[in-house]
């Protein structure tokens, strides 16, 4: 009698154990069910006023120090029309020749350019074609904050927010003015070491005048290809969990 109660006592304990393991299993799948819509970037208010804080003052800095440079590195404002850009195809006549203002000797100087093309003066001249594209990455950019980031992921979404003010301020200038303005000439007189040439024979380190847009761009771009190489912790924590052994 007392072997058998022994085992009745022994097979009700395994039991309790049991169910109290299912327990715990039902309630980790159930929180984290419920943890991963809260975990959605699109469903946090934080996550957008980080994303739009950026994008709106990242904006601001972009068009305040374009109008500033127009209208001061010359010596004079440079009046720019549109229609006459749109005419005559080049807008760089309506630039005064000017010194480049030096801000550090041989790392960085003001002067102005209007640049028909893209980052780095790729593609000049397919003015309505980098509209469209900006536009297709605008939305690209709202989709991977929705879809891609989490709600504590304040690292991407400043990134996120760059390549929003960076497309939105080259887009503006595109629209309104048919080109965009640049002032921004790293590495001045600086030249490749040892006889070394771009493709073009061009031996200058940085050739290119760009803006704080294009900075933006950069920096955005760099950051989520970061975090696609090292996500956020939260990332790794939504990713769906292995089901437990029977």
């Amino acid at each position: 009698m007392a072997g058998e109660r022994a085992t009745e006592s022994t097979e009700s304990t395994r039991a309790s154990e049991s169910a109290a393991a299912d327990a715990r299993v039902s309630n980790d799948a159930a929180s984290n069910h419920t943890r991963a819509p809260a975990s959605q970037a699109w469903r946090s208010q934080r996550a957008w006023i980080v994303l739009m804080l950026t994008a709106i003052l990242g904006l601001a800095a972009d068009l305040g120090s374009k109008y500033v440079a127009f209208d001061w590195i010359a010596g004079t404002p440079v009046r720019l029309d549109r229609e006459a850009v749109l005419e005559i195809g080049n807008a760089n006549y309506m630039i005064p020749p000017h010194d480049p203002v030096t801000v550090v000797p041989h790392v960085l100087e003001f002067k102005l350019l209007a640049n028909h093309g893209a980052v780095f003066g790729i593609g000049q001249g397919k003015r309505w074609f980098f509209i469209l594209f900006t536009l297709l990455a605008l939305v690209i950019s709202v989709g991977m904050f929705a879809g891609w980031t989490t709600a504590r992921d304040h690292l991407a979404h400043v990134a996120i927010g760059l390549v929003l003010a960076g497309g939105v301020g080259n887009l503006y200038d595109r629209y309104f003015y048919a080109f965009v303005r640049d002032f921004i000439h790293p590495l001045p007189g600086v030249t490749l070491p040892f006889g070394i040439a771009w493709p073009s024979g061009s031996r200058e380190a940085w050739g290119y005048v760009s803006n704080v847009a294009d900075l933006f761009l950069i920096i955005g771009i760099a950051v989520l290809m970061y975090r696609t190489l090292w996500p956020h912790k939260d990332s790794r924590m939504d990713a769906p969990a292995p089901a437990p052994k029977a």
